[in-house]
């Protein structure tokens, strides 16, 4: 795979030309505040670097899941707010529509080592259109705005995986390069997939099992041990013949799991599941809640009404001694309701695992999306871990084998 680079583009010359870069700007929202504006942060490279060589650089990037239409409440008003926040020195602006006549009034006549931001691309249906047709229409509608000699730039990894206009048919009509970000994001998927360092220990979480079925297929044989917690943990011990109460339970994927509990160990490949959990005797903040054993569930207090909600401290410690003797930790998932103080004890145990893992030498991996906010809401800094993912689901299918569509068009 041959991908040109930001640093080839910028050592062609950028000065007075438009450079169409996407970003990653799908952050989390509390109204109109950003409540963890890590992607902005690790965005902010890329632009400042074709701002700074004198670019007019044009910005695409989506926030949440709008229907095709404009929704105020998607609008990335809030994450440009930030973005100027954070780099005041860039000239920043947002565009008040994607490709119409606003945003090319203002491209028109932005000046270099300017930033214009457009308007959520999925504002616009085309852009996440299964008809190769539409997509291509607002793909050419997006590289007009960029004149005779523009360029376009990927840096936006959690979105590489979509078969989308702004990711995967503009790099069919302009000069296309990969953004740092990216580069940076595949280098360390890379050590997690070829000559990986033993002991490999992948922390996997989150509510459902169903999401991670393909990664996990791709990791027996590979990873040493698997660790299991967040809701999905339910449904493996539904598979062992547990009970699990009001738990999660996809209870479609118990022959699935079951058949991975069977294949792990001739694969080499060691699961571990807690012992205790954490359960409650409803979804709150402040429900009330005791830790059982994780075979004793309907044994609680709350019977079979009890649902569980974090892993409890003693799988807390277990996995953190896994961690500390490992050379290499992905982790993709919280293990519990971290949201809620009550029910975050398991997250923390797994987050100062990586931590220290990490300062004692350790490579140290946090695959985006919820594990990602989970450590910056419970006050771990982004250094405290090898790499922080910028792209959950784009990570998951790199460590699943798949093709991502956004990096094959980039090739040239």
């Amino acid at each position: 795979m041959t991908l040109h680079t930001l640093s080839e583009l910028i050592d062609e010359g950028v000065r007075g030309r438009y450079v169409l870069i996407r970003s990653d700007l799908n952050v989390p929202l509390d109204g109109s505040h950003v409540t963890d504006d890590g992607r902005i942060r690790a965005s902010l490279p890329g632009i400042k670097e074709l701002a700074d060589a004198g670019a007019k650089v044009l910005l695409s990037a989506h926030l949440g899941r709008p229907k095709g239409t404009p929704e105020a409440k998607y609008s990335l008003a809030p994450a440009v707010a930030r973005l100027a926040e954070l780099a005041p020195e860039l000239n920043v602006t947002l565009a008040a529509d994607t490709t119409g006549p606003a945003a090319q009034a203002a491209a028109a006549t932005l000046a270099d080592g300017s930033v214009l931001v457009l308007e959520n691309v999925r504002f616009d249906a085309r852009e996440t259109s299964k008809d190769d047709g539409e997509r291509a229409a607002f793909a050419a509608e997006l590289a007009s705005l960029t004149g005779e000699h523009g360029a376009y730039v990927d840096d936006a990894f959690g979105a590489v995986h979509r078969k989308h206009a702004s990711v995967y048919d503009i790099a069919k009509l302009l000069p296309s390069y990969q953004g740092d970000l990216v580069r940076t994001e595949l280098e360390v998927l890379r050590k997690l997939t070829t000559n990986t360092e033993r002991p490999y220990v992948v922390v996997l979480g989150g509510s459902k099992v169903s999401d991670k079925l393909a990664v996990i297929e791709n990791l027996l044989g590979k990873a040493d041990t698997i660790l299991v917690g967040g809701g999905m943990l339910f449904t493996f011990l539904a598979a062992q013949g547990h009970k699990v109460g009001a738990s999660l339970l996809e209870a479609d994927q118990i022959p699935v799991v079951k058949d991975y509990l069977a294949r792990a160990a001739a694969a080499g490949t060691t699961f571990v599941l807690p012992t205790d959990v954490v359960v409650a005797a409803s979804f709150a903040a402040d429900a009330a809640h005791e830790t059982v054993p994780a075979d004793a569930i309907e044994s609680s207090s709350f019977a079979a009404s009890g649902l569980g909600l974090d892993i409890g401290p003693v799988s807390g410690a277990a996995f953190a001694a896994a961690i500390l003797e490992a050379k290499t930790v992905f982790w993709n998932g919280p293990m519990g309701v971290f949201e809620f103080a009550a029910f975050a004890e398991g997250t923390r145990a797994v987050a100062s695992a990586l931590r220290a893992a990490s300062s004692g030498g350790g490579f140290t991996v946090v695959g985006g999306g919820d594990s990602a906010a989970a450590v910056r809401t419970l006050g771990f800094a982004d250094s405290d871990f090898g790499h922080i993912s910028t792209g959950g689901g784009a990570s998951l299918e790199f460590l699943e084998g798949k093709e991502l569509p956004g990096l094959s068009a980039l090739e040239r």
